[in-house]
């Protein structure tokens, strides 16, 4: 992956920035694992052939729009009109060109003649947690489940009570980074599709540029780290980013349940108006209060036969998640 920041100027004066991201997915061993061994060698083979040459923009690593920001009375539009252009003249020809994570209300400045032969597309929504702002304790949170969810989680606190929780430091991260490496692996590679596999050092090399602003806790059982979690503080948003679990420990223990548990009372602890949750684990999600918020992309491939029949190749591509919304909420 490579990061390149653009500048959109007026004259002399900065009225926009956006974040390019180049991705080469030939470089990567698997796309994800979990699906049926044949539909996974057909999604393999076909994006490496035709789609392993990517420019995003937008951030591939989070969910939500992290693609661009204009000043205020900038106009929107004509931005955007040039960054598709940078596109059109981008050096290293990509296969698919994609701007991503636009909610509904946000992707109405692309209704533009720049943008009007895009594939329009939408995957997997973004989970939502809004923090009620007459909570101010974990327990507030608690008593506004209903029964059914506050005995959901009187039994996964109680089934997680021997596990050990400890927010680690840069020098911790450090010692430990090839156990939180190989934890993470373990769940991405087990994720029904990837388009980047971490390096080794990305959570200690984070800590070091984010310092206070990320937060990465790891998870003890008899003094052995089987789990962590990292999060963002993002202004009034708190974002999840990437975990990592043992999963016989994950079954006996709830652990990802109750990581999820902690994450809502770090948010509510810290004064945070919602939590970013991002795109996995749909239903155990909802079951904890989140909600799910369509997010929209558009899309170009540079061979025209293959652009003209995105409409059914993406679906194929694009694994399927059945799941239903809980609502844990007292009316």
């Amino acid at each position: 992956m490579r990061n390149t920041f653009v500048g959109v100027f007026e004259g002399e004066k900065l009225i926009a920035t956006a974040l390019f991201q180049e991705i080469d997915l030939a470089l990567l061993s698997s796309f994800g694992e979990r699906d049926h061994y044949f539909l996974t060698q057909v999604r393999n083979f076909l994006f490496r052939q035709f789609a392993s040459k990517l420019l995003i923009v937008g951030n591939n690593l989070l969910s939500g729009q992290n693609a661009y920001s204009c000043l205020p009375g900038a106009n929107e539009k004509k931005v955007l009109e040039k960054l598709k252009e940078i596109c059109l003249l981008w050096p290293n020809k990509p296969h698919l060109t994609i701007f991503k994570d636009f909610t509904v209300a946000q992707s109405k400045p692309f209704e533009i003649p720049a943008f009007s032969s895009d594939y329009p597309f939408s995957s997997q929504p973004n989970m939502v947690f809004e923090i009620n702002s007459t909570w101010k304790t974990e327990a507030d949170y608690v008593a506004d489940l209903t029964k059914k969810y506050r005995d959901q989680f009187k039994r996964c606190r109680k089934k997680g009570s021997s596990i050990r929780t400890k927010e680690l430091s840069l020098e911790e991260i450090a010692q430990n980074e090839k156990t939180i490496y190989s934890l993470y692996l373990h769940v991405a590679k087990n994720a029904p599709f990837n388009t980047f596999i971490l390096p080794e050092t990305h959570f200690s090399v984070f800590k070091k540029q984010m310092a206070d602003d990320f937060i990465l806790r790891g998870y003890y059982d008899n003094e052995q780290l089987v789990g962590f979690t990292t999060v963002i503080r993002h202004g009034n948003e708190l974002e999840t980013y990437f975990l990592g679990y043992d999963d016989s420990i994950q079954r006996e223990k709830m652990l990802y349940l109750n990581m999820l548990y902690d994450i809502i009372n770090c948010g509510i602890s810290q004064g945070f108006e919602r939590i970013i949750l991002g795109r996995t684990a749909l239903e155990i999600k909802s079951s904890i209060g989140a909600i799910p918020v369509q997010l929209n992309g558009f899309m170009r491939h540079s061979y025209t036969l293959i652009h003209q029949n995105l409409s059914w190749i993406f679906p194929f591509l694009e694994p399927k998640t059945n799941w239903i919304q809980r609502h844990p909420f007292k009316d």
